[in-house]
C-alpha cells in the first residue's frame, strides 16, 4: 500500500492542522492518507490501560473438556496474593532478562553440569529459570487428592511441587505444602530404575541418591532452586482426568521467587514433561489462552478438545542444543499493516521459541531496531517517557484521553501472520510510562524468544505429535 506507516495514524483534523502550520517539516508524508487507513492502528481510552481491582472471569474456560483455568499470579483473580508482595515492574522485567540469559547461555551450551550426590547439595544451573512466573493453574496431587497451584512452565520439563519434610527449607505457599505420607498413592522412585536417568535431560543435573530414592535437583537462573525425591503419584487434571503413577518431584528442599505457587508444571518435550507423561490420552496436545489482563482469566486445555477452526498451524521445529523448547520460525513483522524490511537470514541466524515462561518478546538486535523505528514513527505525535528496565521505548500518555498506536503482526513458516493484540503492544507502568513491550537481544546470534505478552487472548495450540504450533485470535 502507498501511504507511510505514520499516515495511518493521524485524523484528518491532525493533518490539516500540520498543512496550515508555519513550519510543514514532517508533513508532507501526510498530506494524502490512505482511505481504511483506521483499520492499521487500534483506537483506544488510556484509561483502558490501567489495571482493574476487580477480577472479571472469561467465559471462554469449556468447563465440560479437559482444560484448567489460567490465572494471572498476581491479579485480583489470584488468592497467592495473600501470600507474597507483588513485585513492580522493575523487578518483573528484572527477572524477565535474568530468565532469557540462562535461556541464551543453555542454548549456547556455556553451563557447566556438575554431578549431584545428595538431596541437600547445589545443583548446577541448568539454564532454565522460573522468572516472573506469572501464571498459575491449580491442579490435584495425592490420595485423597490435594489441590495445588502450580506455575505453567513451556520451557520446563520436571512438574515438582514443595513436600514434607521440609529438610532445609521450604517458602511460604498458598495451600498447605504436600505430605507424600499421607497419600494412599504416592511411590518413591528407585536409584536404580532407568526412569530415574531421564532426569538429567529434564533438569540438567545427574540425579543423585539417598538411601536407594532417586534424587532429583533443578537450578533456576535466578538462583531459586528445589531439590527432593523423585517419586510417582496420582494426578488429578479434572474430574474424569486422572493420571496414576505421574512422575514429578516431591521437593524437600526448596527456594526462590515462586510466588506462593507450590511449584512448577512441566510441559516442555522432554520424556518426562506433563505433554509426554499423558501422550496416550492426549497425543501430546495442549492449548491455552493467557487473558488479557491481570484482572480477567485464561485457559489451559489438553487433548483436541475445543481448538477453534481458526488456528493456523507453522512447524514446529527444533533447537540444536534445547530440544525441549518449541522452535518457531518467524519470517516477518509487520507494523501498521507494512511489512518492515528485514532480511529473513535475521531470524534464521539462531531461531526463535516460543515460552509461557519469558515476558517480553526478544527479537534480534536488527529486527527490534527496525520494529522501534517503524513504532517510533507511528507514535510520533505523542512524547517520549522514561525508559523501563529493558523497555526503551516508552511514552509519557498522561495528557491523553484516547490514543492511536500502530496494529502488530508477526508472520511464521508455512505463510502463517499472527496479528497481536493490543494488550499484547503495550507494556503498562502509569499513564506516564507506556512502553512498546518488545525488547532486543544482545546479539544476533541469541535466539529470538515469543513472550507471554504478545501471546495474550490468542489461543495457541502445541501439538507434538504432528510437530506444529498453531495460533487464533480471540481465544479469550
Amino acid at each position: 500500500m502507498a501511504a507511510t506507516i505514520s499516515s495511518t495514524f493521524l485524523s484528518a483534523s491532525l493533518v490539516l492542522l500540520c498543512l496550515l502550520s508555519a513550519s510543514r517539516k514532517g508533513c508532507v508524508a501526510f498530506e494524502q492518507p490512505e482511505l481504511g487507513a483506521e483499520t492499521h492502528h487500534h483506537n483506544l481510552q488510556v484509561s483502558s490501560l490501567l489495571p482493574s481491582s476487580v477480577c472479571n472471569p472469561s467465559k471462554a474456560v469449556d468447563k465440560k473438556s479437559s482444560s484448567l483455568t489460567v490465572i494471572h499470579k498476581h491479579g485480583p483473580c489470584s488468592q497467592l496474593r495473600e501470600n507474597s508482595d507483588a513485585p513492580t515492574h522493575a523487578e518483573i522485567l528484572l527477572h524477565d532478562q535474568a530468565r532469557v540469559n540462562s535461556i541464551h547461555s543453555r542454548l549456547a551450551k556455556t553451563l557447566n553440569n556438575v554431578k549431584e550426590t545428595a538431596a541437600t547439595s547445589i545443583p548446577a544451573k541448568d539454564g532454565s529459570i522460573v522468572g516472573s512466573g506469572n501464571y498459575i493453574v491449580t491442579v490435584g496431587l495425592g490420595t485423597p487428592k490435594k489441590d495445588l497451584s502450580l506455575i505453567f512452565d513451556t520451557g520446563s520439563d520436571l512438574t515438582w511441587t514443595q513436600c514434607q519434610p521440609c529438610v532445609r527449607y521450604c517458602y511460604q505457599q498458598k495451600e498447605p505444602i504436600f505430605n507424600p505420607t499421607q497419600s494412599k498413592s504416592y511411590l518413591n522412585i528407585s536409584c536404580s530404575s532407568s526412569i530415574c536417568g531421564s532426569l538429567s535431560s529434564a533438569t540438567g543435573n545427574t540425579p543423585g541418591c539417598s538411601s536407594s530414592t532417586c534424587v532429583y535437583a533443578i537450578q533456576y537462573g535466578d538462583s531459586s532452586f528445589s531439590i527432593g525425591l523423585f517419586g510417582k503419584e496420582r494426578l488429578t487434571l479434572t474430574s474424569t482426568d486422572i493420571f496414576d503413577n505421574f512422575l514429578f518431584g516431591c521437593g524437600e528442599n526448596n527456594q526462590g521467587l515462586f510466588g506462593g505457587a507450590a511449584g512448577l508444571l512441566g510441559l516442555g518435550r522432554s520424556k518426562l514433561s506433563f505433554p509426554s507423561q499423558t501422550a496416550q490420552k492426549y497425543n501430546k496436545v495442549f492449548s491455552y489462552c493467557l487473558p488479557s489482563s491481570a484482572s480477567s482469566t485464561g485457559y489451559l486445555s489438553f487433548g483436541n478438545s475445543g481448538i477453534s477452526n481458526s488456528v493456523k498451524f507453522t512447524p514446529l521445529a527444533t533447537l540444536s542444543g534445547g530440544p525441549s523448547f518449541y522452535g518457531l520460525g518467524i519470517t516477518g513483522i509487520s507494523v501498521g499493516r507494512k511489512r518492515l524490511s528485514i532480511s529473513s537470514s535475521v531470524f534464521t541466524t539462531a531461531g526463535t521459541i516460543i515460552d509461557s515462561g519469558t515476558v517480553i518478546t526478544r527479537l534480534p538486535p536488527t529486527a527490534y531496531s527496525a520494529l522501534r523505528t517503524a513504532f517510533r514513527q507511528g507514535m510520533s505525535k505523542y512524547p517520549m517517557g522514561k525508559a523501563l528496565s529493558i523497555l526503551d521505548t516508552c511514552y509519557d500518555l498522561s495528557r491523553y484521553k484516547s490514543i492511536s498506536i500502530p496494529k502488530m503482526s508477526i508472520s511464521f513458516s508455512g505463510g502463517v501472520e499472527v496479528e497481536i493484540a493490543l494488550a499484547g503492544i503495550l507494556y503498562v507502568n502509569r499513564p506516564s510510562q507506556v512502553c512498546l513491550a518488545f525488547a532486543g537481544n544482545n546479539d544476533d546470534s541469541n535466539v529470538a524468544i515469543l513472550g507471554n505478552v504478545q501471546q495474550k487472548t490468542l489461543q495457541v495450540v502445541y501439538d507434538g505429535a504432528n510437530g506444529k504450533v498453531g495460533f487464533a485470535t480471540g481465544g479469550c
